[in-house]
C-alpha cells in the first residue's frame, strides 16, 4: 500500500500546478538554508521533490516539515486503515471544495477499494448508496465534524465501538489534517495540472 501511494506521489508531483499570485512556488534555486533543509528532509521520506500543498506551505519551512511529519503517519499508517482514510480524505476535500486535493486523491481512493459510485456520489454532493457499514460510519463522522463542528453521542459511540478509542483519534486527526491542507491551498489559490477536472461548485 505504502508503494502505491509513493508511486503515485511521484507521478502527480512533476504535474503540480504553480501558484496563481499570492504563494508562487519558490525554485529550488532561490531556497533559504531552512528552506532547504526542509525540501532535502521531505525528498529523504517521501522520495519526490515538493510538491503540491507542501509548496506553499514552504514559505515557513518549519510548519512544512511539521505538516509533513504528520502526513507521514496520517496517509500511510492510520489506525482506521488507507482504504476507510481515503474515504475521509474525499469528504473534506468535497467540504472544502479543494479541487487539488480530490484531483490527487480520487485516483487513490478508487485504486485502495473504494468505489467509483461513491466517489462520484461524493464529487455531486450527494449521500452515497449502498455503502459498507464501516464506510457509512466514516461518512457519517467526518460529515457532521465538518458540517456541525461536533460528532454526536451516537455516532462518536459507534466509531469507537468499531476503531477504538485511537482509531477515534486518529479519524479525527485525518479531518484535521487534510483540512488544514485543503485551508492553505485554498489560500494560496493552488491550482490544477492541465488535466484536472474542477470540482463541481456547490450551493453554500
Amino acid at each position: 500500500m505504502k508503494r502505491l501511494l509513493i508511486a503515485a506521489a511521484l507521478i502527480l508531483a512533476p504535474l503540480a500546478a504553480r501558484s496563481e499570485d499570492r504563494l508562487p512556488t519558490i525554485p529550488p534555486s532561490q531556497y533559504t538554508a531552512e528552506q532547504q533543509q526542509a525540501a532535502s528532509a521531505f525528498e529523504a521520506v517521501r522520495k519526490t521533490p515538493v510538491f503540491g500543498p507542501f509548496e506553499p506551505l514552504m514559505y515557513s519551512p518549519d510548519v512544512m516539515t511539521l505538516a509533513r511529519s504528520m502526513g507521514d503517519y496520517l496517509r500511510y499508517k492510520p489506525k482506521i486503515g488507507t482504504t476507510l482514510s481515503e474515504l475521509a480524505i474525499l469528504l473534506v476535500a468535497r467540504y472544502w471544495t479543494q479541487d487539488y486535493e480530490w484531483y490527487v486523491h480520487a485516483p487513490i481512493a478508487q485504486k485502495v477499494g473504494i468505489r467509483p459510485g461513491i466517489i462520484t456520489a461524493i464529487r455531486d454532493g450527494r449521500r452515497p448508496e449502498d455503502m459498507s457499514a464501516d464506510e457509512a460510519l466514516v461518512y457519517d463522522f467526518v460529515s457532521e465534524l465538518q458540517q456541525n463542528k461536533a460528532v454526536s453521542d451516537a455516532t462518536f459511540a459507534s466509531a469507537e465501538e468499531r476503531f477504538g478509542k485511537p482509531g477515534v483519534v486518529d479519524l479525527t486527526a485525518i479531518c484535521g489534517y487534510y483540512t488544514l491542507l485543503a485551508m492553505e491551498l485554498n489560500t494560496a489559490r493552488y491550482g490544477l495540472p492541465r488535466d484536472g477536472t474542477p470540482l463541481p461548485r456547490l450551493p453554500q
